[in-house]
């Protein structure tokens, strides 16, 4: 699996999540403290996230990590 896929996929889930909840992207960047632009390019699975933010965005979706991160076993990352 390539990074860019596993990226797009993380950011599904965020997209995922937030709508389940009925939150909008403004609201879960002020959850999260993150820029606006920052959570689309994540959502658009466009950039690579620090984990400690994903540690701050699923706290903030109030959401356990299994649910924003893609299900990987037995894959090499490129």
């Amino acid at each position: 699996m390539q990074t860019k896929e596993l990226a797009k996929l993380f950011g599904r889930n965020i997209k995922t999540a937030r709508v389940k909840r009925d939150i909008n992207q403004e609201r879960l960047c002020e959850l999260a403290d993150i820029d606006r632009s920052y959570l689309s390019r994540i959502e658009n699975g466009n950039c690579k996230v620090a984990l400690e933010k994903v540690y701050e965005i699923a706290a903030a979706l109030e959401c356990p990590l299994s649910e924003i991160l893609p299900e990987v076993s037995g894959v090499k990352i490129n």
